[in-house]
């Protein structure tokens, strides 16, 4: 990796809390949650998946339990958050490879995968970041692929005590579906839409999915 002391935010948003995130959201929905992005996906035997930001790795153990076949990479920042991904994915039998990385300088060649996910990671990002990301996933995706995230939904859907325990009230106030829209699209994603919002108790979540069309073309300027 390029730039492995580049400041992130951890995956519970604070260092000390990371052995409380998992129990929490669990607890709270997060699983089921993430469990509704992976039934978007449309995931087929054999494809290659990338999980960016992907934390303790509950995401990316889901994906191969469902999807045992899929060939999946899964990205972080936080080499103690990587830690605990490893020994979770150990612990339940699948194989994933983890690399250590950022979201918005992707450590893979172009056209390296069919799926891109992310779970709430993306209101982590530095506003500057967040298109860059967008990017970043477009551009690593194969033609005909897509983009599958699930994150807070923005402000004017409120947030739950959680979110606003494990992160900064303006990173959520930085979460508007319509500004994540137009990064999408300015990223070069077709047609990127919010295909479905729910309520849990840490609060509501949003659905976003963009395809890299099958004849592929640059992302805007």
């Amino acid at each position: 990796m390029s730039q492995t002391h580049k400041a992130y935010l951890p995956a519970a948003g604070r260092d000390w809390a990371l052995p409380l995130y998992d129990p929490f959201v669990k607890l709270l929905g997060g699983d089921d949650a993430r469990r509704t992005l992976l039934d978007h996906t449309g995931i087929r035997p054999q494809q290659r998946i990338l999980d960016i930001g992907c934390g303790t790795g509950t995401l990316a153990v889901q994906l191969k339990q469902l999807y045992p076949d899929a060939d999946l990479s899964a990205l972080d920042p936080d080499p103690k958050a990587l830690v605990r991904a490893e020994r979770k994915a150990q612990r339940a039998g699948v194989t994933v490879k983890f690399d250590r990385g950022y979201s918005d300088e992707l450590p893979y060649p172009d056209a390296s995968f069919d799926r891109v996910l992310s779970s709430f990671m993306y209101h982590h990002l530095r506003p500057e970041d967040k298109e860059k990301t967008l990017r970043e996933a477009y551009r690593v995706l194969r033609p005909g692929g897509s983009f599958h995230m699930a994150d807070f939904a923005g402000p004017e859907s409120g947030h739950g005590f959680l979110a606003h325990f494990f992160h900064a009230s303006h990173r959520l106030r930085d979460n508007a579906g319509s500004r994540i829209l137009n990064l999408m699209s300015q990223a070069g994603f077709e047609d990127p839409a919010k295909i479905a919002q729910r309520s849990l108790v840490f609060g509501r979540v949003a659905y976003y999915r963009g395809l890299k069309p099958a004849v592929a073309h640059r992302a805007h300027a």
